[in-house]
Parts: structure tokens; C-alpha cells; sequence
């Protein structure tokens, strides 16, 4: 190749390398790139409405099934029988599972001194002599005494639960024989922590989170903490008919406040920002805006919320609220 080629053939490559370089890198003027800024950023999300609900505020807890205690009208729902004597079982009288009227002679027992039989036979003929004139109150009720010592009876009208005798098995003084229940009269004993504790007060209302659940009231809140474990002892009686049994364990909450048709949000639209503010994104149109709120009452998947201008029906981001900007185009995309 000749020395004029080369310097042809440098010039055309040199040229074209400059070519592409003023196209590469030259700054681009009206066209694209001002077209592609104009374009704004839409964001996919889902919306709920505001409504009118009934939210409510709990303390729950969980507690055990157990008689009610006694109370200015009635007594205990419940009582444990021991024996008052030792002695040797002569005859069990109940099953478990049979239901009782007070004062039926459950269990009787032989003393060292003397056997059930023989003081019944006793109680009898000085009632026979007391009736002729014949022997004085005192030794009938001598008679009486003796025998209550070798008998447990029911002191109220339920069913007994445990029965912890057998005929010739020797028992001690107290030692239990017995368990009679009234299971019409139960109720629920629940440990409160004292952080909670505050909000509780007797008559209000409490659910049982049965299946299906229950409805009654708080009749005791303990004025003393049990230092033990920081609780505080409530109780509330459960209904007759509630179909609980004594020792089960179950879930409750107390109703501590009712804010009745009040402004709601659903509660994924709530959100909370750096400073600690709540924040929904009103959606007007095509463009969803940042407002504060002040949330209030939690339940069921929605929230309390008041703020200026909000109204029932207003639309609000649900599923992308959360570190959406504060004005922002928005494409909704709802299931």
C-alpha cells in the first residue's frame, strides 16, 4: 500500500471514531430525555374505605373454671369433706357423678369406740325416749353428735366430683373423702398482670372465648397485688347453663371501653412514620396524599382514626402504604 492510501485509510477511521463519540456523549437536548422526565412514577396498590364501626378495648387474660365463692346471699358453690375422726370407712353411700341434696349422708365410718350402725341405733332409741319423757335432751343430743362425727354429709345440693373412699380403708382426721359441687353455680378466677390491672373495675362486661363463646361480668377485682408474680385477682361468675366444668382452662377478655360508631380505617392502612406519627394515604383519584391521624381503639383488623376533612367512604392505600411518598401517583390494582 502506498504512504497516500495509509493517510486516506487513518483519516476515514480516525473520523469515524469522532463520529460516534459526538453521538455517544453529546448532551441530548428536548426529544427523549426530557420526554422520559415527564413520564411520572406510578405505584401498584390497594385500597379499603373508611366506615362507621363499634370498636372496643380489652384486657384479656386467661383463667380456671371454678365454684363460685360464697357470697353475701349464698354460700360457696363448692366444699371438700374430710373426715372429723379417725377411723375405718363402714359404707359409701354416692358414686361420682351423682348429684346430691344437702345434708345426704355421703360417707360412714367405725371409730375405735364405736360403729356407725351401732350410734344410728342409738340416736333412734333416744329419740323413742326423749318422745315418751323418758331420757333428757341432753343424752339425745349427746346421741346426735356422736353420730354426725362418724358421718360426712353434703352441706349443699350438687354433684360430687371426687370421692376418695372406699369401704374399710382406714382414714385420718381430716383427710379429704369428698368433693361436692353445685355446677350451676360456677366461675372464672383469672390472675391479671397489675400493668393491666388498672382499667378493670366490678360490672363490666366480660367475653369467654368459648366455642360458642360467652357473655357475663366482672363481680371481683381484687384490691391487693400478689407480690408473687405482680397479679391482680379478678373473678366473674359464668352463666347455669354455661356447660363448663370445674378446672378448665380458658381464654377471656374484659370489655375496658366502647366507642360506638366512630371513624375506622383498615388497620394496614395505618401506618407510622419516623417520628412517630400516624399516617394514612388518602387516595383522590389517580394521586394518593400523605395525612396525619390520630389513631385511637385496635380491633378486628381495623382502626379509630380522627382527622381533618375525613369522611366515611374516603378511599385509603391499604397493601403499599407503608414508606409510600408523601404525594405520589398511584395505580390501583384491587383483587
Amino acid at each position: 500500500m502506498s504512504r497516500k492510501q495509509v493517510i486516506i485509510a487513518l483519516t476515514v477511521v480516525v473520523s469515524g471514531v469522532a463520529f460516534y463519540a459526538l453521538l455517544r456523549f453529546a448532551p441530548r437536548s428536548g426529544g427523549v430525555e426530557e420526554s422520559e422526565e415527564a413520564v411520572p412514577t406510578l405505584i401498584s396498590v390497594q385500597t379499603g374505605k373508611l366506615k362507621r364501626a363499634t370498636l372496643h378495648q380489652y384486657v384479656t387474660g386467661y383463667g380456671t373454671v371454678e365454684p363460685a365463692p360464697a357470697s353475701v346471699n349464698e354460700p360457696a358453690a363448692g366444699a371438700s369433706l374430710a373426715a372429723s375422726i379417725a377411723g375405718v370407712v363402714a359404707r359409701v353411700n354416692v358414686v361420682e357423678g351423682q348429684h346430691v341434696e344437702k345434708g345426704a349422708v355421703l360417707v360412714e365410718f367405725n371409730s375405735g369406740t364405736a360403729t356407725a350402725a351401732y350410734v344410728e341405733q342409738e340416736v333412734a332409741r333416744q329419740e323413742k325416749l326423749y318422745a315418751q319423757e323418758n331420757t333428757s335432751l341432753r343424752s339425745l343430743q349427746d346421741a346426735e353428735a356422736q353420730l354426725a362425727l362418724l358421718r360426712v354429709t353434703a352441706p349443699l345440693s350438687g354433684t360430687i366430683t371426687r370421692l376418695n373412699a372406699k369401704p374399710g380403708a382406714a382414714v385420718d382426721v381430716n383427710t379429704v373423702v369428698a368433693e361436692v359441687i353445685d355446677l350451676s353455680r360456677l366461675a372464672i378466677k383469672t390472675e391479671i398482670p397489675v400493668s393491666e390491672a388498672g382499667a378493670l373495675k366490678s360490672g363490666e362486661k366480660v367475653q369467654v372465648l368459648t366455642e360458642p363463646p360467652l357473655t357475663t361480668t366482672l363481680s371481683f377485682v381484687s384490691p391487693a397485688v400478689d407480690t408473687s408474680n405482680s397479679t391482680v385477682l379478678t373473678r366473674a361468675p359464668l352463666p347455669a347453663d354455661s356447660g363448663l366444668r370445674p378446672g378448665q382452662f380458658v381464654q377471656l377478655r374484659v370489655v375496658t371501653a366502647v366507642h360506638a360508631q366512630c371513624l375506622a380505617a383498615p388497620a394496614e392502612g395505618v401506618v407510622t412514620d419516623d417520628s412517630g406519627r400516624s399516617l394514612i394515604a388518602l387516595v383522590n383519584g389517580d394521586e394518593a396524599t400523605q395525612m396525619p391521624v390520630h389513631a385511637g381503639l385496635r380491633e378486628d383488623g381495623w382502626v379509630e382514626i380522627e382527622g381533618k376533612g375525613l369522611q366515611e367512604g374516603d378511599s385509603v392505600v391499604t397493601v403499599g402504604a407503608y414508606g409510600l411518598p408523601e404525594k405520589t401517583k398511584i395505580r390501583v390494582v384491587n383483587p
